[in-house]
């Protein structure tokens, strides 16, 4: 018989064993744990497993793991308390350890193992360790039978779905033969965590009819997940069906579902639902503010939004960068340049100017303002630049036009990462379409040869560009090869690149050939595709295969597209065929200013000049404002026909639309008085003209001094244009045949020196529009073998 305090002892501890799970007090815990130790009972599983869970309840899993230790051959249940103690603790990482350790001690697993151990695995996202613990529930049988397959099976789908292998998720659902709540909403959850929100989605359309018959019910996770899928979708239907179900099972008020719902329909931007579901909120924060002021932003309800910005400061709370980006974007969006300017002022205020979010922000809302200059100074004036950061500043210029500063800045950016941030797609698009505008070769190789070294030229934007730029330099060859592979995974854009590379390089046959081999090929032409082929049968005077391209446009429905239109107008007038041009141009339902433009200057280039002037003042007597390509074409309807004093009224006419004549609109002006005889108005003109005149303009002048037979002012213009442009072999001749219609021939032999020191080629000949020299002074310039063309 024991000794009566041994037997206390033991009565304690009997009664610790034999209680319900209770959590007790950690000093009771201390008490009974050393009463075990002093009693030498301790290495007891069944007391240790006992004091493990109950040290683990209380949130000491350090102690959970002293009375672990005690035991010195712990079976699969301590093993499992200990794991687990772990696993409570959210040390995954020990649990895993303890994991390992009871599998190489040889205990063997059981059903309460394998959920623990996927768990933890998932949590960590070690696909290995998970899978493993996979291979030995296969081994044991855990998957099959009853009491508790279908936990371990749940755990196994939630683990994959994790650890980002949705399709071994998925495969293990598929072979399990009970699901349970846990398993369907591990499998939902799984499917759209990873993206595949349409398979989420119809899982959870499966559950519910299974739930008719006697199947596990959705949850509110279950359904948190589904409104999720719906929301990414922006299925908007879904998403009230899921509503209404949500509703039916009594789920609707849960914190988590209302908040669902409220993310749903703002990710489909409806604002009358979000709105009445964002007042139910139990705790509304910064994230659920932006989320309501987002759908107000993407609405381009600004007004509304910052209204809302401001209720929810009163409110206490501070907005952060991503709402302030947001409202940000929805400022660029609606093109109030006012307000952007205005709200950029209150964010310095705030002092949030160190944030690169709203400093991209910043830097995307001024580019779509078009203020360049502005969001280029935003870029400067951060501390900090990431490659959104110098990707928004890059797009912004090409899409501006500053190609210079495009490349400048692309270049800064590769020779300031040389090892760090890698260029992305939309800067390397951007770059290579300013080599294209920009015929810069060079660079455009570089880029070419980076996005290889980067493996971005499988990228079909990439690819595209590519075959621009190398069309605009010129280099078909190349351009051929690239369009080769792309075409194989591309699409009608791809056509498109090369089709607009060859019309604009004046390959217009080439252009028209390749459209043929599209559609043998089987692609359906979109509208660029059409626009540029009507063009490039405009540039060849192809009439009959235009009538064809305008037959196809009708019969796909296009022909109320007023860019095609265009085309098609500007293909009939330059075809001769101003009837059926201004037909079309008459019947757009809208008419913009290129329209206009085409039609005057078909008429102008057939020398109509009077329908032109007619349909210029139809124009501005419609509202239409004139731009200067519209005053160049009318302009040169006047030149062609003479017309002297319209013509110097439409150039005085410019600046009632505030529009500064350029070096064109002077040429033609100058071309129009002079062929009218008017050269000393026309050297006037020029010598007042506010930007330095260049060779086309004098050379305009020069001629009409040709024709009107003044030699002497035509001496003094070929040396300004000579001057203006010392590359121009034209001028060369004028100023050769000037000095021969007086007798100056050292001054031809000085000028034939020039010529030479300049590198220019083409042979230099006395014109005969002048007055031929007596014979004697034909046998003096044979004598001296004056201006042979093989010796220039």
């Amino acid at each position: 018989m024991p000794p009566p305090q041994t037997a206390t002892l033991l009565a304690i501890l009997s009664r610790f064993l034999s209680s319900p799970s209770v959590q007790l007090p950690l000093s009771e815990l201390r008490r009974l744990h050393a009463l075990a130790v002093t009693s030498g009972l301790s290495p007891r599983p069944d007391l240790a497993a006992k004091l493990v869970a109950a040290y683990s309840s209380a949130g000491h899993p350090g102690l959970a793991t002293l009375a672990f230790s005690a035991s010195p051959r712990p079976d699969a249940f301590l093993w499992n308390s200990l794991i687990r103690a772990h696993h409570c603790a959210s040390d995954f990482t020990a649990a895993l350890a303890a994991h390992r350790r009871m599998l190489a001690s040889g205990a063997r697993p059981s059903r309460f193992t394998a959920p623990l151990a996927a768990s933890a695995a998932a949590e960590l996202g070690v696909t290995g360790v998970g899978a493993s613990v996979h291979a030995y529930c296969v081994r044991y049988g855990l998957l099959v039978g009853d009491g508790g397959s279908v936990a371990v099976a749940s755990s196994l789908v939630y683990m994959y779905a994790r650890c980002v292998v949705v399709g071994d998720a998925v495969k293990v659902f598929e072979e399990m033969s009970e699901r349970d709540v846990v398993a369907w909403t591990a499998v939902v959850s799984g499917c759209v965590r990873n993206g595949e929100c349409g398979e989420g989605l119809r899982y959870l359309v499966e559950m519910v009819r299974q739930t008719s018959d006697s199947g596990a019910r959705p949850n509110s996770r279950t359904m948190e997940s589904g409104l999720e899928a719906c929301g990414v979708l922006g299925e908007l239907n879904y998403g009230r069906c899921l509503h209404g179900y949500v509703v039916k099972v009594g789920v609707s008020d849960f914190p988590l579902v209302v908040s669902a719902l409220f993310s749903m329909y703002s990710k489909c931007h409806n604002i009358e639902d979000a709105c009445s579901l964002f007042w139910e909120l139990s705790h509304k924060d910064v994230v659920s503010w932006t989320s309501l002021i987002g759908i107000y932003c993407r609405k381009g309800l600004i007004g509304e939004a910052m209204e809302l910005l401001q209720e929810m400061m009163e409110s206490g709370l501070q907005p952060d960068d991503v709402l302030l980006s947001c409202l940000l974007a929805g400022l660029g969006n609606t093109g109030n340049i006012h307000g952007g300017k205005a709200f950029h002022a209150v964010i310095t205020k705030i002092n949030f100017g160190d944030s690169v979010l709203i400093g991209n922000a910043l830097i995307s809302m001024y580019g779509k303002f078009e203020l360049v200059d502005v969001a280029g100074r935003v870029f400067r004036s951060l501390r900090q630049q990431d490659v959104e950061s110098w990707s928004l500043m890059i797009v912004g210029y090409c899409k501006a036009g500053y190609d210079v500063k495009c490349l400048e800045l692309y270049r800064e950016m590769q020779f300031r990462y040389k090892h760090g941030f890698l260029c992305d797609a939309n800067s390397l698009v951007s770059a290579i379409s300013s080599c294209s505008r920009l015929a810069e070769l060079r660079l455009g190789r570089s880029a070419h040869c980076y996005s290889i070294k980067h493996l971005l030229d499988d990228n079909l934007s990439v690819a595209n560009v590519l075959i621009c730029m190398y069309g605009r330099c010129e280099k078909f060859d190349h351009a051929c090869r690239i369009f080769g592979l792309a075409k194989l995974k591309g699409d009608v854009v791809t056509w498109n690149s090369l089709i607009s590379s060859y019309a604009h390089m004046g390959h217009s046959d080439a252009a028209v050939s390749l459209y043929d081999q599209m559609l043998t090929e089987g692609l359906k032409p979109n509208l660029p595709t059409l626009i540029t082929v009507v063009s490039a049968c405009a540039n060849l005077a192809a009439l009959e295969r235009g009538v064809q391209m305008h037959s196809y446009v009708k019969e796909m429905g296009w022909d109320s597209d007023v860019s095609i239109s265009t085309a098609l107008v500007d293909m009939y007038a330059k075809c001769g065929q101003h009837g059926i041009a201004r037909r079309i141009f008459d019947s757009m339902l809208r008419q913009d200013v290129v329209a206009w433009n085409v039609m005057i200057s078909g008429y102008g280039m057939h020398g109509e000049a009077k329908q032109a002037l007619e349909l210029f003042g139809e124009m501005e007597r419609g509202g239409a404002k004139p731009n200067g390509v519209t005053f160049l074409a009318v302009l040169s309807a006047c030149c062609h026909s003479g017309l002297v004093e319209e013509g110097r009224k439409l150039f005085a006419r410019m600046e009632k639309y505030s529009l500064e004549p350029n070096l064109k609109h002077y040429s033609c002006m100058v071309d129009l008085l002079g062929k009218s005889g008017y050269l000393q108005e026309a050297e006037d003109m020029i010598l007042a003209m506010p930007v330095e005149p260049d060779g086309g303009v004098w050379g305009a002048l020069l001629s009409a001094c040709k024709v009107h037979g003044n030699f002497e002012m035509g001496l003094r213009i070929a040396k300004k244009a000579f001057a203006s442009d010392p590359d121009n072999d034209g001028y060369y001749v004028s100023m050769s045949n000037s000095y021969g219609s007086v007798g100056k021939w050292d001054e031809i032999e000085k000028l034939r020196e020039t010529m030479k020191s300049h590198g220019v080629d083409k042979g230099l000949l006395v014109a005969k529009e002048w007055r031929m020299p007596d014979k004697e002074h034909r046998n003096f310039l044979h004598g001296r073998g004056m201006l042979r063309t093989t010796e220039l």
